[in-house]
């Protein structure tokens, strides 16, 4: 603990977006704080798993794009290959930079950052075990931030060579020559666009009746239609049900009966909160299952014991985590605080070409019953996107019909998780679509299409 002071006492349980940005909030506003880590300052799930595969997506997406200069009249590009071992060094030392940032961030404010793993022993106590020894800590505030891990199936056992997760994904010795992906959501789908941009045979088992099962068919339909324009094997119903290693290869057997041959296996089939062995029962925090249970100021079933971020079962996104941890710090200093409307928050998938959605969309307004105006453009029609060769998707508006009001919208093509800014602010602010139509964009430029799909 920092030197004995009259200022409240903060414990942060876990060092990912929401404890490191709520840590470091609290501090500026005076708070004794102590940030309890396991394993990195940044989080796991974000510097593990998020920011490495951001990376290998602009790599992949440079390789992709020099091997296709010839859409561009470009028909004797540099020779291009890819090297396993510099990409994964580059992958994590993006990941070793951002934590250091953190941890410098953290210091620079008096936080006392403790390399350990802790537990809860009272409603105001903890104990954290470190490599030097058992450290006590009292509190007056805590927050758990403690964040997930990959979902490993029961007939899966994973060997971090063949069969891996997206943990392992990131630093394998050489590029997979056929990688079954197992899992067709975000994360799965994400996998799919990085290794068969890198080169890899890839086969992907899809359990439902289109991949990203939860969006807009519409948004499924131009994702498959690249996939298939790579090569990418759909298995389409197949839930996968066993995996294991033969003779050198890897199968992947099906409920269905069927079985997949590759040289890897990579399991994209969910998360799971790491809220075990918190001692929650001893602070007299409730859970709702594996997650704990937080009302909209993301206090627990505890009122000075706090969680945020991917433990508590809301949207699993860096962003919400950092804004959660932020709000949280407001809260706890008795400082004004507007919960988070979930409904409003920008989100993005990285494949090529990139999903990116905010506040209502399609298949949620037909499932309400919802009457809206909805209003698309393809980016064949943009002049910027025909100049890059990039015209695959389109950009969607959604707004009120009564008021004019933008309620959310869709965008699928290159750069969709940069040209969903305008329509986000559009949600947030209450804008109506007149506004939209009359603002005056750059020309050529992509965001120009926004202003077209607002008629």
């Amino acid at each position: 603990m920092n030197a004995v002071s009259d200022a409240p006492r903060l414990l942060v349980v876990g060092g990912g977006p929401a404890g490191h940005s709520a840590a470091t909030q609290a501090a500026t506003f005076g708070m004794d704080v102590t940030l309890v880590e396991d394993q990195i300052v940044g989080g796991a799930a974000h510097l593990w798993d998020c920011i490495p595969s951001k990376a290998m997506v602009a790599s992949s997406m440079r390789l992709r794009a020099i091997r296709q200069a010839s859409k561009l009249g470009i028909f004797e590009p540099p020779p291009a290959s890819l090297d396993m071992e510099n990409l994964s060094s580059h992958v994590y030392g993006i990941a070793d930079t951002i934590a250091h940032s953190i941890t410098g961030m953290l210091d620079s404010q008096g936080v006392d950052i403790v390399s350990g793993r802790a537990h809860f022993t009272g409603p105001h106590t903890a104990v954290a075990v470190t490599g030097g020894g058992q450290v006590e800590i009292g509190f007056d505030m805590a927050l758990i931030s403690t964040g997930s891990r990959p979902f490993v199936p029961p007939w899966a056992t994973i060997d971090g060579d063949r069969i891996i997760t997206t943990r392992e994904a990131y630093h394998l010795a050489e590029l997979p020559e056929r990688i079954i992906i197992v899992g067709s959501g975000v994360t799965g789908v994400e996998m799919v666009h990085i290794f068969s941009s890198l080169g890899s045979d890839v086969a992907l088992l899809v359990s439902r009746h289109h991949v990203l099962p939860h969006r807009d068919a519409e948004v499924a339909a131009v994702l498959e239609d690249d996939f298939l324009s790579r090569g990418v094997e759909l298995l389409k119903g197949s839930r996968a049900n066993g995996v294991e290693r033969r003779a050198g290869r890897v199968l992947v057997t099906t409920e269905d009966g069927r079985t997949v041959e590759g040289s890897h296996a990579l399991l994209a089939v969910g998360s799971v909160p790491n809220s075990e062995a918190l001692g929650l029962e001893a602070a007299g925090v409730e859970t709702e299952g594996r997650y704990i249970a937080v009302d909209a100021y993301q206090r627990t079933s505890v009122e000075h014991i706090y969680a945020a971020g991917d433990v508590t079962g809301q949207m699993p996104l860096s962003s919400v985590a950092t804004m959660q941890g932020r709000k949280i710090a407001h809260h706890m200093t008795g400082r004004t605080v507007a919960p988070i409307d979930y409904r409003k928050v920008s989100q993005a998938i990285f494949t090529e070409p990139e999903i990116a959605s905010v506040g209502l969309e399609e298949v949620d307004a037909a499932a309400e019953g919802r009457k809206v105006r909805i209003t698309k453009v393809p980016l064949a029609s943009n002049p910027r996107a025909i100049i890059a060769g990039d015209t695959v998707g389109f950009i969607k508006v959604i707004s009120d019909p009564a008021t004019h009001i933008v309620l959310g919208g869709t965008v699928v093509g290159h750069h969709a998780s940069e040209l969903i800014a305008p329509i986000a602010l559009a949600t947030q602010g209450r804008i109506r679509v007149d506004t939209l139509v009359e603002t005056l964009m750059v020309h050529p430029s992509l965001v120009e299409s926004i202003s077209e799909a607002a008629e």
